[in-house]
Order: C-alpha cells, then structure tokens, then sequence
C-alpha cells in the first residue's frame, strides 16, 4: 500500500473514553484485522497509541469500539528468550517478508494488585507495510496463554514496602 501525500492524508480525531481526545491518520495508522480478535471477531480497525507514562505498554485501540483497547508488550523485553516459531499460515496471510516488515506483540493481563500476565502462545502481529495484523495462535509451543511477567530485582520489595505503607496510613 503506498500512503497518499501529506496533503491529502486524512487526519481524524475521536474522543476515546480511556485517553481523551486522539488523532491519528486514516491511511498511515489504522491496522486492519481481518480475523478480528479472540473475543471482538467483529472488530476490524485499530490504532496503535502509546502513552508517556507507560513506555512498556502500547495500546490496541479499536475504532469501532472505543471502549476496547487492549494492552500489548513487547515479548522479549519480558522474556529475552522468547523464540515463537511463527507457523506458515501466519507468514501467507499477513505477507510477511522480511523481518523489517512486522512486529509481534503480546496481551498483557494484569490483576489489581497481583501479578501481570502476557499471552505468549498467541502473539498479535502486525505488518508495518500492509498494516494487517493478527493474533496467532502458536502451534507446538512451550508457552501458555498466561505466563507471568516477572518482575525485576529490587521492584518486588519496593511494591512491598509501598503495599506496606498504603495499608498503615
């Protein structure tokens, strides 16, 4: 897909509910999922939107749905080992030809106060070129859908203590 020229690129702005007021260009950042997502089949557009305050997280915004924005990770920021064996459907179905051309993303799950999860079988990825992604599921894999992130030296004692101090005031 060749993008249009600057000045006639179509910029729209839409009021998300988690957000607040967000442009983005119709041509140049909408990803198309034409399989939809486990659990939004029916949702097809989204935008990648990154936030300041969480340099860790990027969010799938959809923009059919605006209350739906799923939190993704990078997998190997988390899990330097990762290796997902990417099977060929994936390869076809989003033309991926170099690895250039896409990044692969996970669903991250977190609880309120506990532990955060990232879905390491089913990887969303995303064709930069063609903007088309999809979650694949992963066959023959040593992951799981909830693989805990674990959590860095020295953070887990410093969540304790502020758990601590939150409690006694």
């Amino acid at each position: 897909m060749v993008n249009a020229p600057a000045e006639r690129r179509t910029s729209i702005t839409v009021d998300l509910p988690r957000f607040g007021p967000c442009t983005y260009d119709q041509e140049a950042d909408v990803f198309v999922f034409p399989w939809g997502l486990p659990g939004f089949e029916d949702l097809r557009s989204f935008i990648v939107i990154q936030l300041e305050t969480q340099n860790q997280i990027v969010w799938l915004q959809s923009l059919e749905d605006p209350n739906i924005a799923l939190p993704l990770g990078d997998p190997w920021t988390f899990f330097p080992d990762y290796e997902p064996k990417m099977p060929s459907f994936a390869h076809i179905s989003l033309d991926l030809q170099g690895p250039e051309d896409f990044m692969v993303l996970a669903v991250m799950v977190g609880t309120d106060g506990g532990p955060t999860f990232m879905n390491l079988m089913a990887p969303v990825v995303m064709n930069l070129k063609n903007r088309i992604g999809r979650q694949v599921p992963l066959e023959t894999s040593r992951y799981t859908v909830a693989m805990e992130i674990p959590v860095p030296t020295g953070m887990a004692e410093a969540q304790a203590r502020a758990r601590a101090e939150a409690v006694s005031e």
